[in-house]
């Protein structure tokens, strides 16, 4: 069986200590301001030459030094960033999924300034932009948190190389960057759908019940769970919500002893897009019976995974799914 995670995960993580070993320590680039204010200086200067007008060289001698303060300005905004990345517990494909970047000023005395940072993930074409993450004043031994969205398109696994800490503090003449690794491997489950419930035999999939015949409610408690979106509000149990201070809840005895099987297979040759479509189905039903309080399990042409519940199980269960490969007889369990 082979492991294609691991063997493109150690091919990323050598790209990118090449990368950081040829990559220049700062990369310079002038805004359009930065542009006229440079021709303005050729202008100034070429003058001075012509004219030996001293007023144009104290004008020229005055516009360098904002050239040499603006550099001495931003290294100093720069020099002492360090930044950690907070991936959330599960991230799906096509739904905005909320990344936190903790960004911390390890100097002591300076503050930073108008930092920008942009997270980047490895792709075919080379890196691209997850997300960027913008931070007014870093003040100097001292810590911020900013955060956004990250919609990634593709399930599997996402592999984020590091940061682009940037800044155009003082004037915004030039725009200073600088690489900071953070390789990082997470995991994309597969796009969610809305899908109902199975409440019947006369589904596709196969389902067994093993409790009393109550309706999909319970007209008994067995137990709470905390609410998720999508749960009615008529199923909230106020006791046991006032008692925990958030809202949990109520899962009939019906639900709660439910057993559901989710088969998942696609004919042989059949499209990417087929695959990805059963997949994505497989997914959404999996998530939507564990919230509802129903134990899933999943069965395909070479594994099984037995009925459970739990956020072990479901984790196992998506993660198994976004490694998926289109071939039947290539897959193994996670």
């Amino acid at each position: 069986m082979r492991d294609v995670g691991a063997v493109r995960g150690s091919g990323v993580v050598r790209l990118t200590k090449v990368r950081s070993w040829l990559s220049a320590p700062r990369s310079l680039r002038a805004t359009r301001a930065g542009w006229c204010f440079m021709g303005i200086i050729f202008g100034v200067g070429f003058a001075a030459l012509n004219t030996g007008n001293n007023l144009l060289y104290l004008v020229l001698a005055l516009m360098l030094s904002f050239l040499v303060l603006s550099g001495i300005l931003s290294e100093t905004s720069l020099r002492g960033i360090q930044i950690e990345r907070s991936l959330p517990r599960e991230v799906f494909a096509g739904h905005p999924n909320r990344v936190v970047l903790s960004i911390r000023n390890t100097l002591r005395r300076n503050a930073s300034f108008a930092i920008t940072i942009e997270d980047q993930i490895d792709s075919s074409n080379g890196f691209e932009v997850a997300g960027r993450v913008f931070a007014l004043c870093i003040p100097a031994q001292s810590r911020v948190a900013g955060s956004y969205l990250f919609e990634p398109k593709l399930r599997g696994d996402c592999h984020f190389s590091g940061f682009r800490v940037s800044t155009r503090f003082p004037f915004g003449l030039f725009v200073k960057s600088r690489l900071l690794d953070c390789a990082e491997t997470g995991i994309v489950y597969p796009c969610l759908s809305r899908v109902a419930i199975q409440s019947d035999r006369s589904s596709q999939r196969s389902e067994s019940d093993r409790g009393t015949t109550l309706s999909p409610d319970g007209d008994e408690i067995a137990g709470v769970r905390d609410f998720v979106t999508g749960d009615s509000r008529r199923r909230i149990h106020w006791r046991s919500t006032l008692r925990a201070g958030r809202l949990l809840v109520g899962e009939g005895e019906a639900i709660s002893h439910r057993e559901l099987e989710v088969h998942l297979d696609w004919p042989s040759q059949s499209h990417a897009s087929v695959v990805e479509e059963r997949i994505e189905r497989a997914a959404s039903e999996i998530v939507t019976h564990l919230d509802a309080g129903i134990r899933v399990g999943l069965i395909t042409p070479t594994v099984y995974y037995r009925s459970g519940s739990g956020l072990a199980h479901r984790a196992d269960l998506l993660t198994f799914l976004a490694r998926l490969d289109a071939e039947p007889e290539a897959q193994s369990p996670a």
